[in-house]
């Protein structure tokens, strides 16, 4: 930012009663000037009477009032329109260098916030690439630092520069696509295959979403040098004036997009580090060979952990630990916390927890009730005394469900429902003479029965149920389709049978042939 440029901006933002210290603090500045209105002279005048503004809920309203009476209005003008008025106009460009002055920081910052990344993993994978790109960086670095120092970009510097732009092009769009492939790979798989994935490519993840960062501020340096060389010539090209605003408005699309994928990539394998850390039962498999493996897997994730926190949590602060819900429907002397801190990871931003519940599913009684029949009492007695097999919690989005010691071993889950799904709810006892309550949940695509443990209250299952009764619906373009069927059904039946109508309910004598007897006579 050139001292004139600077200047300028101060004397237009004092101008229009802005009292931010713009000397030191131009960004808050810019910040500020969006939706910034100025009362006209005359309001003013007014207000300097003694005069004051209505108030309502803490705001001032637009009458202008003495005390008794309202005596005029206000009149507001937008500081783009004072600014015209003003000659301001003239600053249009400064602001931009402004912003991208901003980008700059922004990405800085998320830089900054990661280079323990480079000691900690990166320094033994692809080493050259790595070098090459570090490189790049601190050339742009040097040479904003020394724009920054002397306030403006002379030729002699932008010469150290200027040739670079297709290397930081380059550097930017390979590790773009690596974290896209990345990204693609995390949405295309599923359960254990996805977190295999991450687990395997932690590291080069890793290194990927770091790289990216460090050449997108590269390049963002890069630009602004650039912005400044247009800025300066603008006083006599009025194109390359228009280049700034062109320069910072491109380079704002580039960024936000970047970071997005950052954002999204990092999140993904955050959170399955977060899991695996997580996990109580992960330790406990007894398999030749298999506890060392994952006490080193749990050991990698702990380093990887460690080394992606920081940029993790400073693209998107880290949700707080999940309280216990209000409802809760759990065996006696279950200790939730271990299911708390795991699921923590699975909800999204702002997702509130509304249920945890740990029933039997009922498809775990059905081949052997229908074989020992006899037995069915006994084995549904015994199966009360045992741990749930599953956990479900209920979210204000959705509805989760998993089998207890695949969540606690492996962090995995079986059914992911979005609650707009729902479409009926049924609480009922059951049917094979215990005493346990069942709950029926029908959604778009499942058919689905839990079954509670004796120990747990009915005023809890209930209240499960009523949670998710909330979110029965059918929409609007299902039931069309179910009458649409209904209609083609009812007309396929008519010109099968001719033109003679025919009642689809059978008579009393069609009805005992059916079941293999003959008609009586009336």
């Amino acid at each position: 930012m050139s001292a004139a440029d600077r200047k300028r901006i101060s004397t237009v933002l004092a101008s229009i009663g802005n009292t931010a210290t713009v000397a030191g603090n131009l960004g808050h500045a810019y910040t500020a000037a969006q939706g910034l209105y100025r009362i006209s002279s005359a309001t003013q005048a007014l207000l300097r009477t003694g005069a004051t503004l209505a108030v309502k809920d803490g705001a001032n309203l637009g009458t202008v009032m003495i005390p008794g009476r309202f005596i005029a209005q206000a009149r507001f003008y937008p500081v783009n329109a004072v600014s015209a008025a003003q000659g301001a106009a003239s600053i249009g460009p400064a602001l931009a260098m402004v912003a991208l002055q901003m980008q700059l920081t922004e990405v800085e910052g998320l830089v900054r916030t990661n280079i323990a990344l480079t000691s900690q993993v990166l320094t033994t994978v692809r080493l050259g690439q790595w070098a090459e790109l570090t490189a790049l960086v601190a050339t742009i670095d040097h040479v904003v630092a020394q724009a920054r120092e002397i306030e403006s970009v002379p030729t002699s510097l932008w010469d150290t520069v200027a040739g670079k732009k297709a290397d930081l092009r380059t550097q930017r769009d390979l590790y773009r696509l690596n974290v896209g492939h990345h990204i693609r790979q995390i949405h295309q798989l599923d359960g254990h295959a996805r977190r295999e994935y991450l687990e395997t490519n932690a590291e080069a993840i890793l290194f990927d979403a770091n790289a990216l960062l460090s050449s997108l501020k590269a390049w963002t340096g890069y630009q602004a040098l650039h912005a400044a060389r247009a800025r300066a010539a603008g006083a006599e090209d009025a194109d390359e004036a228009l280049l700034v605003d062109a320069i910072a408005r491109d380079t704002r699309k580039e960024l936000d997009s970047a970071l997005a994928e950052t954002t999204s990539l990092v999140d993904s394998l955050t959170r399955e580090l977060r899991i695996i850390a997580e996990l109580p039962g992960r330790d406990t498999l007894q398999l030749p060979g298999r506890r060392k493996d994952s006490i080193a897997a749990r050991q990698t994730s702990a380093r990887l952990l460690e080394a992606i926190e920081p940029l993790a949590d400073a693209l998107r602060p880290p949700a707080p630990p999940l309280g216990v819900p209000d409802v809760v429907c759990a065996p006696e002397g279950l200790d939730l916390d271990p299911y708390l801190r795991i699921l923590r990871w699975f909800l999204d931003a702002g997702e509130t927890l509304r249920v945890l519940g740990f029933p039997d599913q009922l498809d775990a009684l059905g081949p052997i009730s229908t074989i020992f029949s006899g037995a069915k009492d006994k084995l549904a007695s015994a199966r009360d005394k045992m741990a749930a097999k599953t956990l479900v919690a209920v979210t204000d989005r959705r509805i989760i469900t998993a089998r207890t010691n695949a969540f606690l071993e492996q962090g995995e889950i079986r059914l992911d429902i979005p609650i707009d799904q729902v479409r009926y709810v049924r609480a009922a006892t059951t049917q094979d003479k215990s005493p346990r309550l069942g709950v029926d949940l029908i959604t778009r695509d499942e058919n689905i029965r839990w079954l509670f443990h004796t120990d747990i209250d009915t005023t809890r299952v209930d209240a499960l149920a009523a949670v998710l009764a909330e979110s029965m619906t059918i929409p609007d373009g299902e039931r069309d389709e179910l009458q649409r069927r209904r209609h083609a059904s009812i007309e396929a039946g008519g010109k099968g049978e001719g033109s003679v109508p025919r009642s689809t309910k059978p008579t009393g004598s069609e009805a005992t042939a059916r079941d293999g007897e003959q008609p009586q006579a009336d």
